[in-house]
């Protein structure tokens, strides 16, 4: 655990040369140790959420000229004194200056450690602490959303209000145990049965969300497949609007996977094209077939695309069946449409899940990018919506959903004493995602991901 009597400093910005770089300084001789090697004005008497120029002294030597904000505690990020210190991005006047700083009483910050204080002094729960890591690496405007919504208490807030209204529940409960000889009941039965449905309503949406909120977080994997030539990779370059694929008339021209990200609607979707699927005539080809069937295993969304000139609808139904999986949403592309006649389009299968496209001459692409979208994400994104990202966050909640569910089929049944144990438990794993219940363990887990300097 960290300790909260140190001052400590890293750099907050990214490492390497640049305009600028800031140190950051956190502990309550942030600001005295600041004071001793600035010449400028006296920082120690100046007020908060100020910024003053001058140099940074290493006795008689100027390492730099620098801006110096003040934070004075609690009004700054770690409720403790917070001095920022903007200088060149020299990486050795970083790290003269750093240097400098723990030879004056401050020492170096471990990963995460600002945001750990942060946590450790109620500026922040846990699961807004880990919405900053989770901002820091966004990198699409849905994953910004999410992060940015949980950090403002959005899931915090929902979690409160389940969690009070239990411990209301469990107190009740637990003063029943206290006149256990007299038999009385304290807790309302039916009312507590409402509550417990009511709760794991809402924490079985909350688990459902997990699979939107961890493909905004990660990207969407999304497979092209297909027989060789049906035109994979004439799509993934009209769906990039770029030449990212070698396009040719030989049929498996694609030996290996090809991998881009393709952002829609601020979600990004990692297109994935692949060798074609038929019977393998080399060792190398055979390689490609299946590392492609290792892809579509992996995929959360498989585009299909098919050769709508060429394939016979016993053979489309046959490779439609061979590649359904449980937990893989299929869309299906009947490509070249430019070479068919319109009797032939109409002849063609029309589901809702299937769309007609031409890659080469760039028709119905909008449409393709609006099915991939509404199958990965269903509804547009608000920004307001809860959005499970985190998979501690999904275990914790699964455990608060069984515990729940032995309350409710114990309410009538059980003593108080166990129906206090059950309920006590629930409590404890929500208590988890919050950090009401924390362990030292848990807290190094969770911040030694973080960068230096967050």
């Amino acid at each position: 655990m960290t300790n909260t009597e140190e001052t400590i400093v890293a750099l907050a910005t990214p490492t390497g040369t640049g305009a600028i770089g800031v140190i950051r300084l956190s502990g309550p001789d942030a600001i005295v140790i600041a004071n001793k090697v600035f010449k400028g004005k006296d920082l120690t008497k100046q007020q908060s959420h100020t910024i003053h120029f001058g140099n940074i002294m290493d006795g008689d030597l100027i390492l730099d000229e620098v801006l110096v904000s003040l934070f004075i505690a609690p009004k700054s990020y770690t409720r403790e004194n917070v001095v920022e210190i903007s200088c060149h991005g020299s990486a050795y006047i970083i790290e003269s200056i750093i240097k400098l700083l723990i030879k004056t009483g401050a020492r170096s910050a471990k990963p995460g450690e600002f945001t750990l204080r942060a946590f450790l002094n109620g500026q922040m729960d846990l699961s807004q602490a880990e919405a900053v890591a989770d901002l820091i690496a966004s990198n699409s405007k849905a994953s910004q959303q999410v992060a940015l919504q949980q950090l403002r208490g959005g899931f915090s807030n929902q979690l409160q209000t389940l969690r009070d209204q239990l411990v209301q529940f469990a107190s009740l409960i637990e003063l029943e145990l206290d006149f256990a000889e007299e038999d009385v009941e304290f807790a309302n039965r039916d009312q507590l049965k409402k509550l417990i449905h009511e709760i794991t309503r809402v924490i079985t949406v909350l688990i459902k969300s997990f699979e939107l909120g961890n493909a905004i977080k990660q990207g969407v994997n999304t497979v092209i497949a297909g027989k060789p030539n049906a035109g994979k990779s004439t799509l993934l370059n009209a769906l990039l609007n770029e030449e990212r694929a070698i396009v040719s008339h030989i049929p498996g021209t694609t030996r290996d996977t090809i991998e881009e990200v393709l952002n829609i609607h601020g979600v990004n979707f990692r297109l994935i094209d692949t060798a074609g699927l038929r019977e393998a005539t080399d060792t190398i080809e055979k390689i490609g077939v299946e590392r492609t069937m290792e892809k579509i295993n992996q995929s959360a969304l498989l585009v299909y695309v098919y050769d709508a000139e060429q394939i016979t609808l016993e053979e489309l139904n046959s490779d439609l069946k061979s590649l359904q999986r449980p937990n893989v949403t299929m869309l299906v592309v009947a490509n070249k449409a430019d070479l068919l006649t319109p009797e032939q389009l109409s002849a063609l299968p029309h589901t809702q899940s299937a769309v007609i496209i031409s890659a080469k001459e760039k028709r119905h692409i909008d449409e393709l990018k609006a099915k991939i979208y509404h199958a990965a994400v269903k509804n547009e994104l608000d920004g307001n919506e809860t959005l499970v990202t985190n998979v501690r966050h999904l275990e914790a909640l699964q455990k608060t959903e069984d515990a729940l569910a032995r309350v409710l089929s114990g309410i009538d049944t059980v003593t108080s004493d166990f129906l206090s144990m059950d309920i006590k438990q629930a409590l404890h794993y929500l208590g988890e995602i919050t950090g009401a219940v924390t362990t030292d363990d848990l807290l190094e887990n969770i911040f030694s991901k973080f960068c230096i300097g967050k």
